[in-house]
């Protein structure tokens, strides 16, 4: 009777952790479920908090989505690796807790000096493989939130838009995997360059502009 209360008991406490009490995703993604969404928001939070030398933070470039859409583009392995990367972060408390109260709590469930503090961890852990671990995930996010437009935009590295010309080159080469029918230009539409250089005040590409304005922003 009592090994089979105490595996029920375990049985519950496994189910609890692993799946209740995620907050709903914001929308719905292609690879990643809620639980890893949440997780990545948390991530992201502690690794880029508002209020810091860049004005957006990590949960203003949303990085669930981008990292949804690279997983989505990305090899079986490839993403077999990421969905256990995310897993070993949210659960690795167990092993290797956070400072403070309740310190063994899944990596969501932690508070954001927690959160912070066991990233910290992972960073200067001794064992080279928890140090790669969190190179690994640092990378990740980090490409997401410089992808951001925003965060591009207080940089002053988002690209410029620019009126492509039509030149010679253009009529002889296909799009890449295409066939020489393929090619959409005629000798009627060869143009020139504008001349016009690009200076910090040109307009943004579409794409990176902000909506107010269009133009570089003033750093924050």
């Amino acid at each position: 009777m009592w090994p089979g209360f105490f595996a029920l008991a375990i049985a519950a406490w496994v189910g609890l952790r692993l799946f209740a009490g995620y907050p709903k995703a914001k929308r719905r993604y292609r690879v990643i479920n809620r639980a890893e969404a949440a997780l990545l928001d948390s991530v992201s939070e502690a690794m880029f908090p508002p209020g810091g030398h860049i004005q957006s933070s990590g949960l203003d470039a949303n990085l669930p989505e981008y990292v949804d859409r690279w997983m989505a583009a990305s090899q079986y392995r490839i993403r077999a690796l990421m969905h256990a990367l995310f897993f070993l972060i949210e659960h690795a408390t167990l092993f290797f807790p956070a400072p403070g109260r309740r310190r063994r709590r899944r990596y969501t469930k932690l508070s954001l000096d927690q959160r912070v503090a066991a990233l910290e961890g992972w960073a200067k852990s001794r064992l080279h493989l928890r140090r790669l671990v969190f190179v690994s995930l640092r990378s990740i996010l980090t490409m997401g939130y410089f992808a951001h437009p925003p965060v591009l935009r207080q940089l002053r590295v988002a690209p410029f838009a620019i009126d492509t010309p039509v030149c010679e080159a253009d009529l002889l080469y296909p799009p890449i995997g295409g066939l020489p029918s393929d090619i959409p230009f005629t000798r009627e539409d060869l143009s020139q360059p504008s001349g016009e250089p690009l200076t910090p005040q040109s307009p943004l590409h579409p794409d990176f502009a902000a909506p107010e304005s269009g133009t570089v922003e003033a750093e924050a």
